[in-house]
C-alpha cells in the first residue's frame, strides 16, 4: 500500500513540476501577476507537504529552500528577477532528478542552488530575527487559484443606516454575489426598532453570505466596492476547496458560534452539559440570538453541501488509467471491428433479413465504441506545446539570441502514441531553427528587423490529419549553399534544375548539413533525417518552404490515430491491399488505349495533368493476366501525385492495423496488414515509401545527370 500511495505522489509530483515550469516561465514575462506567485507557491508548498508525508525527505527539505523565497516574493520583500527564475527552474530540475530516484542524498549542485537562493534573501534586521506574520489558518486569499478550486467564504455584511439614502439597494449586491457561485443569505433583525421608533429610510439589518466560487476575493470586493468604506464588512476563508473529501461533517453548530467569536467556550461546555438541543439552549441562556443560531446552522449547511458536491465530482469525474490498459482496450475494440466485419459479410451471404438487423445493430454499436474508445486516448496538443517554452529559453540564451515562442491551436487532440513520439521531432526543429533560422539581435537589427525574434508553433485539423507547422521569421534557407553541397556530394548535377521544394528536400537526407561549425546544438549532419525518418514512421509527410531573409515554415501533416484508419480496398489477382484514404484523392480507369499512348512510359493523362503510376503487380511480382480495364488509385502526398494501378476497386473499409512479424518488418512498401471479414489477411500499402522508391529517387537520380 506505501508503494501505491508514493507511486501516485510522483505522478502528481510531476503534473505539478511541469505546473511549476510553466508558472514561473509566465512570472519571468509578468513578474507582478499576484495570481502567476500564487501557482508556483501553491505547486512548491503542495510538493513539500506531500514529499514529506509519502517519505520524500530530501525532496521536502529542498523544497522548503525554494518555497521560503516564494514566501517573500508574495509578501512584496523579493523581486521576481531573471536570476530568480533561473534558480528556480534550476531547482524544480533538481526536484525532478530526486522524484526519478536520480543523484540521491548529498548534491553539490543543490547546495549551490540553496545558497544562491539565500543570498537573494533580504537580511534580518538588527538585534533579532526578522519579523514575519503568523500562518494564518487557511491560505491567503491571494494565494487561492482564482479558476481552478471553489473557495468558499464568510461574509458578514453591517451596512451604514443611510445606504437607502445613498442609492443602494442591498438586495443588487446579493444578486451580484449570487452570479459569482452558489451563495446561501440570512438576514439579522435583532437591531430593527419598534414601528413607533423606525426610520423607513434606514437600514437597520446586517446580513451573514456564505459564498462558494472559484472567481477569486478580489471578484467578491469589487461587489462591495462603493459601500466597503461606509459599512462593517468583512471577508473570511472557511473552506479552502483543499480539505480531503473524507473531512466533510464540518463543524458543529457551538463550534461555529465560538470560532465567529460569538460565543465564550467555557458558555458552550455548561450548556453542553445539560443534554438538550444545543441552539435552543444557547438561545435560552441569552448566550446567543436565534438570528446567530440561524446564522450558524445555514454556515454549516452551506459547506457540508460544498463538500458533498466536491466529494461526488472527485468520485465520478476523472479516474488514473495507466496507457497500457487504454492500449490493451484499443487492441480489444480493434479485434471487436474485424469480428463485426465478418458478421455483416456473413449476414449478407445468407440473406437471412434476422440476422441482417442484427449485423446492422452490431455495426452501429460497434462504431459508436470505436469512436469512444479512441476519443479516450485523444490529448490535446498543447500538453507538449507548453515544455517547449522552457526550451525556447534555455536555448536561446546559449546561443545568445532573442526569441518569442507563440503558440496557437494547443487544443488540437491527437492519439497519445502518436503525441509521445512527436516529440522528439518538434525538439529537433525548434532547435534548428533557433541555430540555424533566427539571427542575434545585432545582426537582425542591422538587416531592419526587430532585434527579437518570433518562433511560431501551430496546430490544427485538416480533414482526418493534424496539420502542425513550425515557423520562424529568421534568415531563411540559403539556397546556394543546399545546392553547392548537393553539387559537391554527387547528388545533383551541375545544370539541373530544380524546384525550391525538391531542393529543400536535401537536407533531410542522412548526412547533409551545411553548418560550418559543430556546436552542443547542431552541425554534425544528423537532425533532419532523423524528423523525417521518424514522421514517416507515423504515416505522415513534412514539406519545408522557405523564403531568404523572411524565415522557414515546416509543415508536418499527420493522421489522427495509429490504431484504425479510413481505407481504400483493392485487389489484385487474389490479392488484397488498403491504401490510407487520407492519402487518395480520386479514382480512374486505366485502358489499354491509354497504355499504348504512353509509349512505354508510366505515366497517364488525367484531366489534362500528366500523373506519374506505380504498376503494383508488376511492384510485388503477382502472377496473372491484368484485366482490360485496370483503375487508377491516384494519391497525393508532399503536392506530388502518384497514381496506384490495381485491378479492381472494391470500396472504403475501417481498417484495424496489425503490425507484422519481425520477419516482415523490412519488406518496402508494407506499414502493417489488417484482416478482412471472411478472415482473408490485406496488406496496408506504405504510400509514402513507395512513392519516394518508385518515383521520386529516379527523378532525383535523373537531376544527377545519371
Amino acid at each position: 500500500m506505501k508503494d501505491k500511495h508514493r507511486e501516485t505522489f510522483k505522478e502528481e509530483a510531476s503534473e505539478l513540476l511541469a505546473e511549476l515550469e510553466d508558472s514561473l516561465l509566465e512570472l519571468e514575462r509578468s513578474p507582478g501577476d499576484q495570481e502567476l506567485m500564487g501557482r508556483v507557491f501553491r505547486a512548491l508548498h503542495t510538493i513539500k507537504g506531500s514529499g514529506a508525508m509519502f517519505g520524500f525527505d530530501e525532496i521536502a527539505a529542498f523544497t522548503h529552500e525554494v518555497e521560503t523565497v516564494f514566501d517573500l516574493v508574495r509578501n512584496g520583500k523579493v523581486g521576481v528577477t531573471k536570476g530568480l527564475v533561473d534558480l528556480s527552474l534550476a531547482a524544480r530540475d533538481e526536484i525532478k532528478a530526486l522524484l526519478h530516484g536520480n543523484e540521491p542524498g548529498f548534491s553539490e549542485r543543490r547546495q549551490e542552488i540553496i545558497a544562491a537562493i539565500q543570498e537573494l534573501m533580504p537580511a534580518p534586521p538588527e538585534g533579532g530575527v526578522e519579523d514575519r506574520p503568523a500562518a494564518p489558518d487557511f491560505p491567503d486569499p491571494d494565494v487561492l487559484p482564482s479558476q481552478e478550486l471553489p473557495v468558499t467564504y464568510r461574509i458578514c455584511f453591517r451596512p451604514a443606516a443611510e445606504i437607502f439614502l445613498r442609492g443602494t439597494n442591498p438586495l443588487t449586491l446579493f444578486k451580484e454575489l449570487r452570479e459569482l457561485g452558489e451563495c446561501n443569505v440570512i438576514a439579522h433583525a435583532e437591531t430593527i426598532p419598534s414601528l413607533a421608533a423606525i426610520n423607513p429610510e434606514y437600514c437597520y439589518t446586517a446580513w451573514d453570505i456564505f459564498l462558494t466560487t472559484s472567481r477569486g476575493l478580489d471578484a467578491i470586493q469589487d461587489v462591495f466596492i462603493f459601500v466597503a468604506d461606509e459599512s462593517d464588512l468583512t471577508i473570511e476563508v472557511i473552506d479552502d476547496g483543499l480539505k480531503p473529501e473524507e473531512d466533510s461533517n464540518y463543524k458543529r453548530l457551538g463550534e461555529i458560534l465560538v470560532a465567529r467569536g460569538e460565543l465564550n467556550p467555557e458558555a458552550l461546555d455548561e450548556v453542553l452539559n445539560r443534554r438538550t438541543l444545543i441552539g435552543e439552549a444557547l438561545v435560552k441562556a441569552n448566550l446567543v440570538n436565534r438570528d446567530q443560531v440561524q446564522s450558524a446552522l445555514v454556515e454549516q449547511q452551506h459547506i457540508r453541501g460544498v463538500h458533498k458536491k466536491r466529494h461526488e465530482a472527485q468520485a465520478t469525474g476523472s479516474i488514473r488509467v495507466p496507457s497500457a490498459k487504454l492500449d490493451k482496450l484499443v487492441d480489444l475494440v480493434g479485434e471487436l471491428v474485424t469480428v463485426q466485419a465478418r458478421l455483416s459479410q456473413t449476414a449478407d451471404v445468407l440473406e437471412d433479413p434476422q440476422l441482417l438487423s442484427i449485423a446492422e445493430e452490431v455495426e452501429t454499436l460497434t462504431g459508436d465504441l470505436r469512436d469512444n474508445v479512441l476519443n479516450i486516448r485523444m490529448l490535446p496538443i498543447g500538453t507538449i506545446f507548453t515544455k517547449f517554452q522552457r526550451l525556447v529559453r534555455d536555448l536561446s540564451a546559449e546561443l545568445g539570441r532573442e526569441v518569442e515562442l507563440s503558440t496557437s491551436g494547443a487544443e488540437t487532440e491527437l492519439d497519445k502514441t502518436v503525441l509521445d513520439k512527436l516529440n522528439d521531432p518538434l525538439v529537433h526543429l525548434i532547435r534548428n531553427s533557433i541555430d540555424h533560422g533566427i539571427e542575434s539581435p545585432e545582426v537582425r537589427v542591422k538587416s531592419g528587423k526587430p532585434g527579437k525574434g518570433k518562433l511560431c508553433l501551430t496546430a490544427g485539423h485538416s480533414g482526418t490529419q493534424v496539420v502542425i507547422r513550425v515557423e520562424d521569421d529568421g534568415v531563411g534557407l540559403d539556397r546556394e549553399a543546399i545546392r553547392a553541397k548537393a553539387v559537391g556530394l554527387g547528388w545533383l548535377a551541375p545544370d539541373a534544375e530544380i524546384p525550391d521544394k525538391e531542393l529543400f528536400a536535401f537536407i533531410m537526407a542522412p548526412g547533409f548539413s551545411t553548418a560550418r561549425e559543430i556546436t552542443s546544438v547542431s552541425g554534425r549532419g544528423v537532425g533532419m533525417d532523423v524528423v523525417k525518418k521518424a514522421i514517416e514512421a507515423l504515416r505522415g509527410s513534412i514539406e519545408i518552404n522557405s523564403r531568404a531573409g523572411q524565415g522557414t515554415a515546416i509543415t508536418i501533416k499527420l493522421p489522427l490515430t495509429l490504431a484504425i484508419i479510413e481505407g481504400l480496398l483493392v485487389t489484385i489477382e487474389d490479392e488484397f491491399f488498403v491504401l490510407p484514404l487520407a492519402a487518395v484523392t480520386e479514382c480512374v480507369e486505366l485502358t489499354r488505349e491509354d497504355v499504348a499512348k504512353a509509349h512505354g512510359h508510366n505515366i497517364a493523362n488525367v484531366r489534362g495533368e500528366i500523373v506519374p503510376y506505380i504498376h503494383l503487380r508488376e511492384r510485388f511480382q503477382i502472377n496473372g493476366v491484368p484485366p482490360a480495364i485496370e483503375q487508377i488509385v491516384i494519391t497525393e502526398m508532399d503536392h506530388n501525385r502518384v497514381g496506384f494501378i490495381v485491378d479492381n476497386v472494391i470500396g472504403e473499409q475501417q481498417t484495424v492495423i496489425k503490425s507484422l512479424g519481425r520477419i516482415y518488418q523490412g519488406v518496402e512498401g508494407i506499414s502493417g496488414a489488417t484482416i478482412l471479414g471472411d478472415g482473408t489477411v490485406a496488406l496496408i500499402l506504405d504510400v509514402p515509401q513507395l512513392m519516394h522508391r518508385e518515383i521520386l529517387e529516379p527523378r532525383a537520380a535523373r537531376l544527377q545527370g545519371n
